[in-house]
């Protein structure tokens, strides 16, 4: 398990590298999941994901909530800003909840149309 994990922390590396030497516009360890994926894409011809990689990530999934403490003391180390600005945010996630919502229904309803 622990070549596993060191293989997730090689995509993840290689995605910050990659990220930093080309200053690419976009979080490296997006990047690196990207290379996992395309890994993963490669390798599935001769068995997909192996074991080991597969315990690897069902014990990250399992501790997933512990990976958002982090980011919640963040937040509260931040109350005061946000508190002062909690009527844009508020209206900004709403606004861009409903026009997530509409361009979803809008491309159901044309792909159902369009449906032979």
């Amino acid at each position: 398990m622990v070549a596993a994990f060191a293989g997730l922390l090689a995509c993840q590396l290689a995605g910050e590298f990659l990220v930093h030497a080309f200053a690419l516009p976009l979080p490296g360890p997006v990047l690196g999941m990207f290379l996992l994926f395309a890994f993963l894409l490669l390798r599935g011809g001769r068995g997909g994901v192996s074991p080991q990689l597969g315990a690897a990530a069902d014990g990250l999934l399992g501790h997933l909530s512990l990976l958002f403490v982090p980011a919640s003391v963040g937040l509260m180390r931040y109350f005061d800003i946000l508190a002062a600005n909690a009527l844009t945010l508020i209206l900004a996630v709403a606004l861009s909840t409903a026009l997530a919502q509409a361009a979803t229904a809008l491309t159901f309803r044309l792909l159902a149309r369009s449906k032979p």
